[in-house]
């Protein structure tokens, strides 16, 4: 969609009328697609799918499992629920907000977590890295895990919950992050063994030393941030810009990675987009780009030993 155009919406009169003509659960899966396409609404948090998100919006909203039983499809919605339906529709298409603030309520490797505007929308393909252990690059089981730029922490629980002997501390420079983070360590009962702290990389972390260090940081070039749909301008930028090749994190962490990693450990880290732009200034550098069954990309994985060979290269980068 461009930014020359002004975006699709719906009007009041189209939703009152959707809402005295509709009345079963699948009749407002099927309009709100119909919304979504026909306002040209972007679909990118999560799901490229309007019919998965149309599903989500009216389910959620009814408190209804996702994957209920076909037949509940056919039930009819009290008028009552028909409004709350129409409303979330009609900020989901006419101010573009992301579904996920407006649940306040996102998965990641199968699991629920909290959202608001504080934190970006949980996607990250890291999600099936972890589902996979991080296979074949650990080789133990890790004890100390680093979740760089944490944000909600979904990636630094969901590593928690799968390796259950390990001790994970989960760092972002903002404090509003952390207060999101927060709500999710506790809500899966893991404040014994995920420490959230505020820092910037690695500015508070010391002498310490982990078996694997994660992050998603901001990876957004200056080009695409002036070309981000409008959903994507909801979430907070902090958490997106990166610079002008958006690696300016990416960077401060492959500096000091080597100081913080055992000496097997592996460091992962999404780049998305500017993946072209990391391998143009480090070409020399083996880096191991992950290959996902279910889709995404710029993912790279080193190891303790290549983050020290190359450290002097990467830290007269930053």
């Amino acid at each position: 969609m461009s930014h020359d155009l002004p975006a699709l919406t719906l009007s009041d009169a189209q939703l009152e009328e959707a809402v005295q003509g509709l009345s079963t659960i699948r009749d407002w899966m099927r309009f709100c697609v119909t919304c979504f396409r026909g306002c040209d609404v972007h679909l990118g948090h999560g799901t490229s799918d309007p019919f998965a998100e149309a599903s989500a919006l009216v389910m959620q909203t009814l408190n209804l499992e996702w994957s209920a039983d076909d037949q509940i499809l056919d039930a009819v919605l009290l008028p009552s629920e028909r409004r709350q339906v129409a409303e979330l529709l009609r900020r989901r298409v006419n101010e573009r907000t992301p579904l996920a603030y407006l649940l306040n309520l996102a998965y990641f490797c199968g699991m629920p977590f909290y959202v608001d505007e504080r934190v970006l929308v949980p996607r990250s393909p890291i999600a099936e890295l972890i589902e996979d252990r991080f296979l074949p690059w650990l080789k133990d089981e890790p004890l100390r895990i680093l979740d760089l730029c944490t944000g909600s922490g979904c990636i630094a629980i969901a590593c928690a919950k799968e390796f259950p002997d390990a001790f994970v501390d989960a760092t972002d420079i903002s404090l509003d992050a952390l207060s999101v983070a927060a709500v999710n360590v506790e809500h899966h009962e893991l404040q014994h063994r995920v420490s959230l702290l505020e820092s910037d990389v690695f500015s508070k972390l010391p002498g310490q030393r982990y078996d694997l260090i994660v992050s998603n940081p901001p990876y957004v070039d200056a080009e695409d941030m002036a070309d981000l749909p409008e959903e994507f301008l909801r979430e907070p930028e902090l958490g997106l810009a990166s610079g002008p090749d958006g690696l300016d994190v990416t960077k401060r962490i492959l500096a000091e990675a080597a100081d913080y990693l055992t000496d097997d450990g592996v460091l992962v880290i999404e780049v998305g987009n500017s993946q072209w732009a990391l391998q143009q200034t480090f070409p020399d550098v083996p880096f191991v780009w992950v290959e996902f069954e279910r889709g995404g990309s710029g993912v790279f994985v080193l190891t303790a030993d290549l983050c020290r060979e190359h450290q002097a290269l990467f830290e007269s980068s930053i």
